[in-house]
């Protein structure tokens, strides 16, 4: 993959995933205003999402800025970003069908 792809590449999964990390951080926030966090597992749920999103972050931005370990970086943060959009789909459905309480 050429240069230019790379942080093409690199560049889009950071701006992604720090878009979704201000939403959940969002929804903790709310969740902690409304007081209702210490009634359901959504908070918590919120928090690992967070950290999802976080690391690829991490990892995306040492993909941009690393000569020589880009593509195990950049591996490493694509497959966390997945891992945290599997995380919030799985967290959406279990939310709009009431499952936590």
């Amino acid at each position: 993959m050429a240069e230019r792809e790379r942080q093409h590449l690199c560049q889009h999964i950071i701006g992604t995933s720090a878009n979704l990390l201000g939403i959940c951080f969002a929804i903790f926030t709310v969740i902690r205003a409304l007081n209702i966090g210490a009634s359901t597992l959504i908070d918590e749920m919120a928090i690992v999402a967070v950290f999802f999103f976080l690391g690829s972050c991490l990892f995306s931005y040492a993909s941009i800025r690393s000569s020589k370990r880009w593509v195990l970086y950049e591996k490493i943060a694509d497959s966390i970003f997945i891992m945290g959009l599997a995380f919030m789909s799985i967290l959406t459905v279990v939310l709009a069908s009431g499952l936590i309480k």
